[in-house]
C-alpha cells in the first residue's frame, strides 16, 4: 500500500469506476438537443474528481442493510448537484478560478454563458434521475427529491454559497464561520448520506438520526481539511491554485484558529463522526473508513 493508499480505497476505486460509467452512458447524444451544451456538461462530469459523495451515498445504503444497486443513480444525481455547483462556484462572479481538477474551469474551456447553462442544466437533470431511479417505489423517490432539494436549495448548498460571498474579508466567529459551512459544504453530505440510507426499505428512525449525525460532523471534517490544504497543499495535487482561499481574503478554520488547532479541530470531528456509527456493527465499517479517508486526503 503506496502513501496514497488506504483501507477504503479499493472500495473508493470501485465507486469511481460504476459512477463513471453510469454517468458516461446516461449523459449521451442521444438525449441532448444542443451538442455544445452536452459537450460541457460531460466535460464538467466526468472530468475527474474523487467521486466522495456518490461513494458515501454508496456506503450509507450499505449501513442500511441494503445493496448499493438501489443506490447507484441517486448517486449520480448527487454527483451532478456537486459538478454543477463547482461550475457555478468558479464563475468570474463567483470565485473566478481558472484551474479545476488540474484542467481550465468550464468557463475557461468553453465560455462564460456556455458554463452557467450547462451547470443549470445538470442541477435540474440530478432531480429528473431521482424522480425515476429503478428499484424504488414512488415514497422513496419523492423523499429523495426533498433530501437533493433541501441540501442544495437556498437552505442548503446555495444558501451556504450565498454566505461565504459575503463573509469575504470580513472577520467572522468560528460559530458563524460554522453555520455557513454547514450550508456550504456540510448539507450536501447531509442529504447524501440520508438518500443512500433511505434506499433500504425498512431503515428505521434512530438508524437515520445516526447516519445523520455522522453526515453532519463529517462535513464540517470535510470543510476543515479543504481549508488546511488551501495552505498546506500542493496546486499539481489539490488541482486547483494553492492559497486561492487566502488570497481572496475567505474566512477559514486555520485563518480563525490556527493552523494547529484546526487540526486538533479536525482530529475531534472525525472521532465524533465515529462515535455516531457506535449502534451500528460491520455494515457501517466503510463508512468509518470514509471519514479516514476524508480527514487524511490529499486533494
Amino acid at each position: 500500500m503506496n502513501a496514497l493508499e488506504t483501507p477504503v480505497t479499493p472500495f473508493l476505486e470501485t465507486c469511481r469506476s460504476r459512477i463513471d460509467s453510469t454517468l458516461d452512458q446516461r449523459l449521451s447524444a442521444s438525449e441532448f438537443g444542443s451538442p455544445r451544451l452536452l459537450e460541457a456538461m460531460r466535460y464538467s462530469v466526468l472530468g475527474g474528481g474523487k467521486r466522495v459523495r456518490p461513494a458515501l451515498c454508496l456506503a450509507a445504503s450499505m449501513a442500511a442493510g441494503q445493496s448499493n444497486d438501489a443506490a447507484l443513480v441517486p448517486a449520480c444525481a448527487v454527483e451532478l448537484i456537486h459538478a454543477y455547483s463547482l461550475i457555478h462556484d468558479d464563475l468570474p462572479a463567483m470565485d473566478d478560478d481558472d484551474l479545476r481538477r488540474g484542467r481550465p474551469t468550464t468557463h475557461i474551456a468553453f465560455d462564460e454563458a456556455t458554463a452557467i447553462l450547462a451547470g443549470d442544466a445538470l442541477q435540474t437533470l440530478a432531480f429528473d434521475w431521482l424522480a425515476d431511479a429503478p428499484l424504488l417505489n414512488d415514497q422513496k423517490r419523492l423523499a429523495m427529491v426533498r433530501e437533493l432539494a433541501a441540501g442544495s436549495g437556498h437552505l442548503g448548498m446555495v444558501g451556504g454559497q450565498s454566505i461565504d460571498l459575503e463573509s469575504v474579508g470580513k472577520q467572522l466567529s468560528i460559530d458563524h464561520l460554522e453555520s455557513m459551512h454547514r450550508h456550504k459544504t456540510g448539507a450536501l453530505i447531509v442529504a447524501t448520506v440520508r438518500i443512500g440510507a433511505l434506499t433500504a426499505p425498512d431503515i428505521r428512525p434512530e438508524q437515520l438520526t445516526a447516519l445523520t449525525d455522522y453526515a453532519n460532523t463529517l462535513g464540517l471534517a470535510f470543510q476543515v481539511q479543504d481549508d488546511l490544504l488551501d495552505i498546506e497543499g500542493d496546486t499539481t495535487v489539490i488541482g486547483k491554485p494553492q492559497g486561492s482561499d487566502l488570497a481572496r481574503g475567505k474566512p477559514t478554520y486555520p485563518s480563525l484558529m490556527g493552523v494547529e488547532r484546526a487540526r486538533q479541530y479536525l482530529n475531534e470531528l472525525l472521532n465524533s463522526a465515529l462515535a455516531s456509527l457506535d449502534g451500528f456493527g460491520p455494515e457501517a465499517d466503510t463508512l468509518r473508513a470514509m471519514a479516514d479517508y476524508v480527514v487524511a486526503r490529499t486533494h
